[in-house]
Order: structure tokens, then sequence, then C-alpha cells
């Protein structure tokens, strides 16, 4: 039977952790805002981590953002394998995540929507639905 809880994914949980405050600690660049490590992906072997990070605040320039994580990858591996105790540590690649901004976008859509909706729906004698449940 397979473990329901495989290693690689249990690996990738920790790398998330030990990440978060390598990057804090270790990456001393001022152009780069607060990075948020959001998920890993860890390959099977743990030779590979995938590492999908969100800048909140600083930096708002995606390919300047994304030279700086890359070279801090070659920083952090080392250190990431010391604190995990891993032989090999794995090659770390960084992905921006843009499901925050996504987010953001759909509810600026459906707040968009809704006001549109309750415009459209004032009936003639120029009262809203909600004046009249007052």
């Amino acid at each position: 039977m397979a473990n329901a809880f495989p290693r690689s994914r249990r690996v990738a949980e920790q790398i998330q952790r030990v990440l978060s405050e390598l990057i804090r600690r270790e990456v001393r660049d001022p152009r780069l805002g607060s990075v948020t490590v959001v998920d890993v992906q860890v390959s099977k072997d743990l030779s590979h981590a995938k590492v999908f990070y969100s800048i909140l605040g600083g930096n708002k320039d995606p390919q300047l953002t994304e030279e700086i994580m890359h070279d801090a990858a070659k920083l952090l591996r080392g250190p990431l394998g010391r604190a995990l105790n891993l032989r090999h540590a794995p090659q770390l690649t960084f992905v921006a995540d843009e499901l925050i901004d996504y987010g953001t976008q759909l509810s600026t859509a459906i707040s968009a929507a809704v006001k549109r909706d309750r415009e459209l729906h004032i009936d003639d004698a120029g009262h809203s639905p909600e004046s009249d449940e007052k």
C-alpha cells in the first residue's frame, strides 16, 4: 500500500518553511520586496524543487524579481540542504505565483459586475431594490 503522505510532500513542506526563513535572512537585495513562499513542489527523487513565490510590496518589476530569485537559488541551496539534513539538496527553481494577482483581478471584476447589475435593476420610479428593503 502506498504511503498516503509521501516523503516528497513532507520534504516540500519542510523546504517551504526553511526557505521562507532563509530568504528573509540570507537574500539581502534592497530591490526585493517581502517574498512569501506560497508552495513547493518536489520531484519524487527529491533532486528538483519548484518554489512558487509571491512578492508583497517593494519591487513590482517581475523581471527584476525573477532575476534576483534566480541568483538566490544558488545561494540558498547549500544552507537549505544543511538545514534539512539532506545528502543532496534539491536544485531550486523559483516561479512567480500569479494566483494572488489573479484573485485580485477576479474580485475586482466581480465587484464591477455586481455594481453594474445593481445600476441596471433600478426601477422606473428611481428606487433601487435596496431602498425598498429599508
